[in-house]
């Protein structure tokens, strides 16, 4: 082989070399893409808190991650829900399950779950504002009663437009912040 072959045997060997790597980095960043799509589509949400219903927890334009995989709805969990009377999804904590008594002084605005008032420091009002609901009331089997942080400015389980909810209209649990940055992190 002379000097003018070996060269033109190493340019083809560089020219299919360069399109496998391009190949592979095409291959990898469609992958990339799908499995990003199918875990947003399947295992996490991103969505944006619209309104002030969880102040001091959660702001207006807040923007978080939820879980719905083998999620089971807890006390205290931050949850986002479809809301068929508000026709829109909306932030709300869980505050009863199944079988829990929910009542309400809204004179002292103390809220009780099966006769013991809750410890509640992340409320940035007492609960005042009665809505439509009269209580005492007992959750249903399949549905939890949810309310916002910030009571006297939700539309919650106290109104008959969002009642006991149901756990399939459950879009998922809040578990991270991740906008502002400056607030980056577990929500709790």
């Amino acid at each position: 082989m002379n000097d003018a072959q070996n060269i033109d045997s190493e340019v083809k060997e560089k020219k299919t070399s360069l399109k496998e790597d391009l190949f592979d980095w095409i291959e990898s960043i469609v992958i990339s893409v799908f499995v990003v799509i199918l875990i947003f589509t399947f295992v996490l949400r991103i969505i944006e808190v619209d309104g002030e219903s969880m102040v001091q927890t959660l702001h207006h334009r807040d923007r978080l991650i939820t879980t719905h995989l083998f999620y089971k709805p807890s006390h205290g969990d931050i949850i986002v829900l479809n809301s068929t009377g508000l026709n829109k999804p909306i932030v709300k904590r869980v505050i009863g399950i199944a079988g829990d008594e929910i009542n309400i002084d809204f004179e002292e605005g103390i809220v009780y779950r099966n006769g013991e008032a809750l410890t509640e420091p992340y409320t940035n009002t007492p609960t005042n504002a009665k809505e439509s609901i009269n209580f005492p009331i007992t959750v249903e089997e399949g549905k939890v009663f949810v309310l916002g942080d910030n009571r006297n400015s939700s539309t919650d389980s106290r109104s008959a437009r969002v009642g006991q909810v149901d756990e399939e209209q459950i879009l998922g649990k809040v578990i991270f912040r991740i906008y502002p940055f400056s607030d980056l992190g577990l929500v709790k």
